[in-house]
């Protein structure tokens, strides 16, 4: 029975306070918040990360994590940026969505090899498991994220 209860438990990191927050699998569209600073996890809206936060987000979430390389000087990040709002808040339940300013985080950003933006990484575990160079509308976002997801 132990185990069936943890099975349906899922680690949800608070992209708030970063803290690690156990949901059921079952309620994730139910708008949970997180235990510490009541804050909604699913908000479907990008987090901003830097290097101080990344860890204990992608640390802290069972969840696969969806980031965005990009910088404030990048017209196809800029350009790319509401098909990114609009994923978020489509796959929010699946996924975190963050963005890392390549130019403020510079350390995720070599860890990462990034070399152009924007460039998407799908994480899993922490783990890549996915990876796009290049500005995509919200249709070849879509394609590209809904097998992975």
């Amino acid at each position: 029975m132990a185990e069936l209860q943890a099975e349906a438990l899922l680690l949800v990191a608070c992209p708030v306070c970063f803290t690690g927050n156990r949901v059921p699998r079952a309620r994730l569209g139910e708008a949970p918040k997180c235990g510490h600073c009541g804050k909604p996890l699913l908000e479907g809206k990008p987090v901003a990360l830097d290097d101080a936060s990344f860890d204990a987000v992608v640390g802290h979430t069972e969840l696969a994590v969806v980031v965005d390389f990009w910088a404030p000087w990048c017209a196809p990040c800029r350009m790319m940026a509401p098909a990114f709002e609009q994923a978020a808040g489509e796959f929010a339940t699946r996924a975190h969505f963050a963005k890392v300013n390549t130019d403020a985080a510079q350390a995720v950003a070599a860890r990462f090899g990034i070399r152009s933006i924007p460039t998407l990484i799908l994480l899993h575990g922490g783990r890549e498991i996915g990876r796009k160079s290049g500005a995509l509308d919200a249709r070849a976002l879509r394609q590209w994220l809904t097998p992975r997801l």
